[in-house]
């Protein structure tokens, strides 16, 4: 089994980069593990304390249970992984059983940041994208999906997401194998990615 971790600030284009790399390897031999579905259950809070939860902070995630359900897939064992929502900040009763395939990707802002979640991973990747682009993806999607007004996105933007970024992302980049400036719009850096998987899943057919 080949770890891949693929990192990067928010609005960089990482979910993009995972889903083409996935396609051009083949769905049946990649599995993605997000980062975002083991965020801490915060279900419990006032509706303004959940408004100013951080969730650019690497306190707001739960990377034991990451750790030791990417220990689990290494050994051929299936998962029951979280379903996480950001308009509650909960999680589900209900989980995803995900199984193990011969690529898992861990996808997520802060997953460089952990040193016991690096040491399991045999390619980093960092996701590159100029901060005026990242921004306004940020706020399509902070109102789109995260039930916020351009207002609270910006605000949100500016309290949480830019400061954290800064502290805790962009120096993970230090830990990158690879390194892929313009996100998902860089077709030649996931072609090179991809075309190496393929041959890694080649070899593990023979």
């Amino acid at each position: 089994m080949l770890i891949i971790g693929i990192a990067g600030g928010s609005g960089s284009g990482k979910t993009t980069v995972v889903k083409k790399i996935a396609a051009n390897c083949g769905s049946n031999s990649v599995t993605i593990v997000p980062q975002d579905a083991y965020y801490k259950d915060k279900g419990d809070l006032s509706e303004a304390e959940k408004r100013a939860i951080n969730f650019d902070h690497p306190s707001s995630i739960e990377f034991s249970l990451l750790v030791k359900h990417l220990d689990m897939l290494r050994r051929g064992e299936s998962i029951p992984m979280p379903i996480y929502s950001y308009i509650t900040c909960a999680r589900s009763k209900e989980t995803i059983l995900v199984h193990p395939t011969e690529v898992v990707i861990v996808e997520g802002i802060l997953v460089l940041s952990n040193p016991s979640l690096r040491q399991r991973m045999d390619i980093k990747i960092f996701v590159d994208a100029d901060s005026d682009d990242r921004l306004m993806r940020i706020i399509r999607r902070d109102i789109n999906e995260r039930n916020r007004n351009y207002e609270q996105a910006l605000t949100h933007y500016a309290t949480y997401v830019k400061p954290m970024h800064e502290q805790f992302i962009e120096p993970t980049k230090r830990y990158a194998d690879i390194i892929v400036p313009q996100g998902g719009e860089n077709e030649m850096a996931i072609g090179i990615i991809s075309s190496h998987l393929h041959r890694y899943l080649q070899s593990k057919k023979k």
